[in-house]
């Protein structure tokens, strides 16, 4: 193990002490092992760094030959934000079908199971959970991970997700504060805003936040919006009034403040990332996260220099980016201390065991209860309805029920449709009639993923429905349409047990 170089100065080193950085590659190249020599601390882990569990133990055992304390992190927030499972989907149905199930000793033992999994593999920091409460049904990027649009069902289940997580000796990291649920932009594209009242923020917002506080949460997670009752100049990120006088002061909160990842547009287009990296670290942000899109070495040595440069330049005390990095050090430390857990308490399927708790299953009028409803015995036509990837999901993540319907229903086949050009309507009418071509004489089973936010996806079910009224609907995202067809089935999440679950209802297997 490589000990930290004598040659780097104490002010160098909590400038690398303070970065998150990502990379490329299944292992760890060499220019990164070095700058963990000379103080870096931290590393993060996104799909692009997983092929399986076995090359993931491998790979941070690596690290660890390197710097023995670093901390691992990863974006796995399971659902439809999988790392673990970036090629596959994940085994853990997400936040809001956690919510839909609203069994709080389920959402501890499903975080639980996760965290278990993640220490297996050498990972020791989870951004995760999400505790927004997803209170604007237009929301293009938190949806489904949300556990829900109730500020106490979302504190509630934030807690036991933190308190599962941590049992499993794996910090968690509550995000995305102050409150990313009230938004109608993506971060990643450009800045959010959130016009309510400092009371309603103080309500809603910050409820689940305290909740995490209060079960002992390790970190918290910035937000890149701007919230002008709290501050009407800086996205939260960048803010002192928000991050060190209302989380810090107001809230009590004393662990790591990670930044969201500086390289997003809301930032990166606005300020810069080294610029706003100087800035974060300024109002009282203490890690730095880059790496989503941006993983080298030339990135690293950018924002340790700006940050250098700023302490000499004294527009960032010095005193503070110590502070900043000695918060890195501290749950470094816990991190290598927290306990392991033996063995798989809650047993491989309880992930699935969620997901099939979470369906919401509805049958036309006149079809009586659900559950009478006779299943598929042919082959059906699977129209998935496919908007464009949250770019947090990831467009490599399968999603849907397609795989699952083609395992118990042999010979299913499957088709992909999309808005293409045009007006909504048009373009719903056309994917609607493709599908209804492409499917023939056989059952449709049609898949959409919040189709009250996609007028041409609403659209295309109504060209389906209005030919084949016999239609089955799927939706995997957040359910707020009316359910129509002769079957609904909301998952709440497009996890791969989510599909397996509607698939199992579908085909008339019986959950075991």
């Amino acid at each position: 193990m490589t000990t930290l170089t004598s040659g780097t100065d104490t002010l160098t080193r909590d400038a690398l002490t303070v970065l998150q950085p990502g990379f490329t590659g299944t292992t760890a190249p060499d220019w990164l092992l070095r700058r963990l020599g000379e103080g870096l601390a931290s590393v993060g882990l996104f799909g692009r760094n997983i092929a399986s569990p076995g090359q993931l133990a491998a790979l941070t055992a690596q690290l660890r030959a390197e710097r023995e304390d670093v901390l691992v992190a990863i974006d796995e927030e399971g659902g439809d934000v999988t790392r673990l499972e970036v090629r596959s989907g994940s085994s853990f149905p997400g936040n809001h079908a956690l919510g839909a199930v609203d069994d709080v000793e389920l959402t501890h033992q499903v975080a639980h199971e996760l965290g278990r999994r993640l220490a297996a593999c050498g990972v020791n920091l989870n951004w995760a959970p999400s505790a927004d409460v997803n209170s604007d049904p237009r929301n293009p990027v938190i949806g489904v991970r949300s556990f829900g649009a109730d500020t106490g069902l979302a504190s509630r289940h934030t807690a036991a997700y933190v308190t599962g997580l941590q049992s499993a000796g794996v910090a968690a990291c509550t995000k995305h504060f102050p409150g990313h649920g009230d938004t109608a932009v993506d971060s990643h594209h450009a800045l959010p805003r959130i016009d309510v009242s400092a009371e309603v923020v103080a309500d809603r917002e910050l409820t689940p936040f305290r909740a995490a506080i209060a079960a002992g949460t390790r970190a918290v997670m910035s937000a890149h919006i701007l919230v002008p009752a709290l501050d009407p100049d800086r996205p939260a990120t960048l803010s002192r009034r928000i991050l060190t006088g209302l989380l810090r002061g107001e809230l009590g909160y004393d662990g790591l403040i990670v930044t969201d990842g500086m390289e997003m547009r809301a930032i990166a287009g606005t300020y810069g990332i080294e610029h706003g990296s100087v800035l974060a670290i300024a109002a009282g942000a203490d890690a730095i996260c880059v790496g989503g899109g941006l993983a080298d070495d030339a990135t690293v040595l950018r924002l340790r220099d700006a940050l250098v440069a700023a302490v000499r330049a004294g527009e960032l005390p010095e005193e503070r980016l110590a502070g900043a990095a000695g918060r890195v050090r501290a749950l470094a430390r816990w991190a290598g201390t927290a306990g392991r857990p033996a063995e798989d308490t809650h047993g491989t399927e309880i992930g699935l065991h969620a997901a099939r708790r979470a369906l919401t299953v509805t049958a036309a009028p006149g079809l009586g209860n659900p559950d009478t409803v006779k299943p598929l015995t042919e082959p059906p036509y699977v129209a998935a309805l496919t908007p464009v990837a949250n770019i947090a999901v990831g467009d490599e993540t399968p999603w849907g029920i397609a795989a699952e319907l083609i395992h118990l229903l042999p010979g299913t086949v499957t088709g992909s449709f999309s808005a293409g050009d045009g007006p909504a309507s048009a373009a719903g009418e056309s994917a609607g009639r493709a599908a209804l071509q492409a499917a023939g004489p056989r059952r449709i089973v049609a898949v959409v993923r919040d189709e009250h936010r996609h007028p041409w996806m609403a659209s295309a079910l109504d060209t389906l429905l209005a030919a084949r009224p016999d239609t089955v609907v799927v939706e995997m995202g957040v359910p707020q349409a009316s359910p129509r067809g002769a079957l609904h089935i909301a998952t709440h999440g497009a996890a791969r047990v989510c599909g397996r679950a509607a698939a199992e209802v579908i085909a008339g297997v019986p959950g075991l």
